[in-house]
């Protein structure tokens, strides 16, 4: 896996020599990241506790794992057990000067809400809202939906000013790279950071152990639905290779781990003449997509930025996304919440 396919710098991937040398600065970050968890520990930075359970969805390491396709599955999946979920996140790369907090609407410009949170309103029908101050986010969504029992965080495993009643790590095929911290490595935190379960494609991605006794999770990614973005008709991944056997097949994408998305699409039988991946959150260049031959798939994230005018939109089909958990994660899950009030195991303060 290439660097520019993985979406990592390649010394993040082994031990070798650039990782080597980057290792001081690796120890210092190291440092702060202890110091800034500790004054959580020790009470001197106190955490906003919710009237209602917090699910915090994140991961350790830089860079995209899919996290937001798993927050979008456990509101479905909650939402199914007879709960209302509501969902908090910071909406990355939002226009200065958007509102703090902010509640997403389906038809919430992209550049005030952020791509991700944009995504989840229209995908999961329940309220969505958007805020660098988490607390303030969670406050705002409960005092317009008192209904909501239980939040979600779309990633924030770093952010604890929030208090979580569950922490899931999302882990990708990269798993835990070399396993060093940044910028040596992936790592924000280091691997054997506390957290109440994985969820990832195997125990040992990337060679990297579950990390301590939480329960780890298998996580199957398959496609989903193909939707056309020009009429928005619908397909089975097998009827869409059906039905475009004589033309050829390409994939774009702006994720974190674009090679992943490749991967399944391969794994699904679609023989991709050509794939293309840019930075995570920018928008497909119109020239780009146009210079592809025959269909193009892209994800559902990278369908919100295509302008509906855009010339040969008929061309392009977004894929959904389909997870396949362990089914004991489930009624895990669900026990967790039942449990009611919780203390964090680490002695976080909170108000």
């Amino acid at each position: 896996m290439t660097a520019v396919a993985s979406g990592w710098p390649r010394w993040w991937l082994r031990r070798g020599l650039v990782a080597c040398c980057l290792l001081p600065a690796a120890a210092l970050f190291a440092g702060v990241a202890a110091l800034r968890r500790l004054a959580w520990r020790r009470g001197w930075l106190r955490a906003w506790r919710a009237p209602v359970p917090v699910v915090v969805v994140g991961n350790l390491s830089a860079g995209g794992s899919g996290k937001t396709p798993v927050v979008q599955w456990l509101a479905q999946t909650l939402r199914d057990a007879g709960h209302h979920p509501g969902i908090v996140s910071r909406g990355y790369r939002r226009r200065r000067g958007a509102p703090e907090p902010m509640a997403v609407e389906p038809d919430t410009p992209g550049e005030d809400s952020g791509d991700e949170p944009l995504l989840l309103r229209r995908m999961c029908d329940c309220p969505v809202w958007v805020g660098a101050d988490r607390p303030a986010a969670a406050r705002a969504l409960l005092r317009q939906h008192p209904e909501v029992d239980v939040l979600l965080s779309d990633d924030g495993l770093q952010h604890y000013a929030l208090a979580r009643d569950v922490e899931l790590v999302v882990l990708d095929a990269r798993g835990a790279g070399n396993g060093w911290l940044l910028p040596a490595g992936p790592l924000r935190e280091p691997w054997s950071r506390p957290r109440d379960a994985t969820l990832g494609p195997s125990p040992t991605a990337g060679g990297a152990a579950t990390g301590g006794p939480a329960p780890f999770f298998a996580l199957r990614r398959q496609p989903g639905e193909l939707r056309n973005l020009a009429d928005g008709r619908r397909m089975s991944p097998s009827e869409f290779r059906q039905a475009h056997a004589d033309r050829p097949m390409c994939a774009a994408a702006a994720i974190g781990n674009p090679a992943q998305f490749f991967d399944m699409l391969r794994a699904a039988g679609m023989p991709l003449a050509r794939t293309v991946a840019v930075r995570d959150h920018d928008a497909l260049p119109e020239a780009l997509l146009r210079e592809l031959p025959g269909v193009v798939v892209v994800t559902e994230k990278d369908a919100l930025k295509c302008p509906l005018g855009q010339a040969g939109l008929d061309r392009l089909w977004a894929v959904g996304l389909r997870l396949e958990p362990d089914p004991g994660f489930v009624p895990w899950l669900l026990a967790r919440l039942a449990r009611g009030a919780w203390s964090p195991p680490d002695g976080f303060s909170s108000t």
